[in-house]
């Protein structure tokens, strides 16, 4: 890409750093504060109230940007309907890639398909497979991950990138902190992972960071068999069902 292209885009970011410094009423702050928290409020209320009535669910995290041909597209969507015949409802991102892998799993499987789309600059579209009743929209970020948190029973990851990892280790983090029940999390794909592990084994751990105990917060597999497996085998200790 040439400088002449850059410098438009160069120039916008410089005016919205600046204008983030820039001094402000108190009037100008008071309404724009404000109306910031009505909209968390908003967007609270509604998804409490739809969250609250679909049942057991398990979060799906994963890629935007894989296609449909991809193996780990075609891995999220049968761990999805998979996870939907044994009773589970699906929740993902709502956006394409692995979340409308596995809201197309739930959907095939006929089961509940949520999905907690957020409102971004490129403007994410929700997918076609989520159930008409349960699909949301976010302007906040930290909004949405209230809802994933609060209404999932389960947690799988697949490969993704750093909206991928800031949900995995929420989950990871709430669940170390007692903030939440500790739930399955089941990072999928061995390979993929190896690197992440190896450097919290050597690095975190071993620094004292995180306890020895903590790297059993979550499961590592290869398989959907294997992911819906280690679900299914936590709520059968507990003698729960989680049919609908």
């Amino acid at each position: 890409m040439s400088i002449d292209k850059m410098k438009p885009s160069a120039g916008k970011e410089n005016e919205t750093v600046k204008s983030v410094f820039e001094p402000k009423s108190w009037n100008e702050i008071k309404t724009h504060d404000s109306w910031s928290v009505f909209k968390v409020m908003s967007e609270m209320v509604d998804g409490f109230e739809k969250l609250a009535r679909i049942g057991p669910c398990v979060s799906i995290f994963g890629s935007a940007r894989v296609k449909d041909q991809h193996q780990n597209y075609r891995l999220a969507e049968e761990i999805a309907y998979l996870l939907t015949k044994k009773g589970f409802g699906i929740i993902t991102g709502g956006g394409p890639g692995i979340m409308e892998a596995a809201n197309k799993g739930a959907h095939f499987a006929g089961g509940k398909s949520v999905g907690l789309n957020i409102e971004l600059p490129h403007e994410q579209k929700p997918n076609p497979f989520i159930d008409n009743d349960k699909l949301l929209s976010f302007d906040y970020f930290f909004v949405r991950k209230v809802m994933f948190m609060k209404y999932s029973q389960g947690y799988i990851v697949l490969p993704g990138g750093f909206g991928t990892l800031d949900e995995m280790f929420e989950a990871i983090t709430l669940i170390q902190t007692h903030k939440m029940v500790r739930f399955p999390v089941v990072l999928v794909g061995k390979s993929y992972w190896a690197g992440l592990i190896d450097w919290l084994e050597k690095n975190l751990k071993a620094e004292g960071m995180i306890a020895p105990e903590d790297m059993r917060l979550f499961r590592v597999v290869d398989t959907a068999e294997e992911a819906v497996g280690h679900i299914e085998r936590f709520y059968a200790k507990y003698n729960i069902k989680p049919n609908f």
